[in-house]
């Protein structure tokens, strides 16, 4: 049983936060970039169509699980006014400099998933980025992200998956369960938190039992897109 509570995930990422932004090149073979920016074309798209591309027009999102802010710092540059949370204050600490090195202004706070402090409807969209299969208590962290979620409001999440052809999933589980946590851990020092990766997409619900999943917390038009022959896969959905 893989332990989800909020000091051990927290911990595990103040640990290798040094190296995440590195590991996350090396072990995606510099794919995570490509699929971010995939979400941020999807949903920049979907917000000006909205807006009706108004100059001035103001929307806020808020990118849960946020990390070292690569999603976040892409959404910023494109305009809209960002918020990051994450309960992992190492994270935080790079995603800050990062900005400041990229001359973006997002704003950050340590917040867990399930307790968001942030009134209801606050937000115009709400993203998060490898980060979902992270969360204890998903159902109450998926209804919390709702709540911030204004009326017409866009939820889209990026998470691993499993691929469904054969061959493909067999080659993919190898290296998965095999040489990446050698590799992470390796280069971070934390082999148990690159053998922690794989186990927690395996456990995850994905494809229909996940949409499924949004589906009951009241999401509408809910949908997958998958990328790298379902190596990763972008679930969109929007709120009534």
């Amino acid at each position: 049983m893989l332990r989800k509570d909020k000091e051990s995930i927290s911990g595990m990422f103040d640990n290798i936060a040094p190296k995440y932004d590195l590991l996350n090149r090396v072990l995606s073979l510099g794919m995570d970039r490509l699929w971010r920016r995939r979400l941020v074309r999807r949903l920049d798209k979907v917000l000006r169509l909205r807006a009706g591309d108004q100059e001035g027009k103001y929307v806020a999102i808020l990118d849960v699980a946020c990390g070292t802010g690569d999603l976040t710092i892409a959404l910023a540059r494109k305009g809209w006014s960002l918020t990051g949370v994450d309960i992992s204050q190492g994270m935080l600490e790079i995603a800050r400099r990062k900005c400041v090195e990229k001359g973006v202004k997002p704003s950050f706070e340590i917040a867990a998933a399930d307790s968001l402090p942030f009134a209801d409807g606050t937000f115009s969209a709400v993203t998060i980025s490898f980060g979902i299969r992270n969360f204890d208590r998903r159902s109450e962290c998926i209804d919390e992200i709702f709540r911030v979620t204004a009326p017409s409001g866009e939820l889209m999440i990026l998470e691993f998956a499993v691929p469904h052809c054969r061959i493909w999933r067999a080659l993919y589980l190898f290296y998965f369960k095999h040489i990446l946590p050698l590799i992470g851990g390796w280069i971070s020092g934390n082999r148990s938190a690159y053998r922690y990766l794989p186990e927690s997409v395996m456990q995850f619900p994905r494809y229909e039992e996940f949409c499924a999943e949004l589906t009951a917390a009241g999401y509408a038009d809910v949908s997958y897109e998958s990328l790298m022959c379902g190596v990763a896969l972008l679930y969109k959905a929007h709120k009534p």
